[in-house]
């Protein structure tokens, strides 16, 4: 698959890290599944894991205090 940003390079599975700013604290997911280019570096997430960061920062923001850092394999 091409990027749809540059057009040229080639999108690649990968990981990457996630990091959000709500309302009481920050949260950081590390090795989140993405697609990344190889000539740009752009990275992209696919619906599912789109919807089930979204599920898991709902349930963070509940709980955090400041700084929340989570692992995407095991909150997911």
């Amino acid at each position: 698959m091409k990027c749809m940003s540059c057009k040229t390079g080639e999108m690649k599975p990968g990981k990457t890290t996630y990091f959000a700013q709500l309302n009481n604290c920050y949260v950081i997911i590390e090795n989140v599944p993405c697609l990344r280019c190889e000539q740009c570096g752009e990275e992209f997430l696919n619906t599912v894991v789109a919807e089930k960061i979204d599920d898991i920062l709902d349930s963070v923001e509940k709980i955090a205090s400041k700084i929340f850092i989570l692992d995407y394999a095991t909150a997911a």
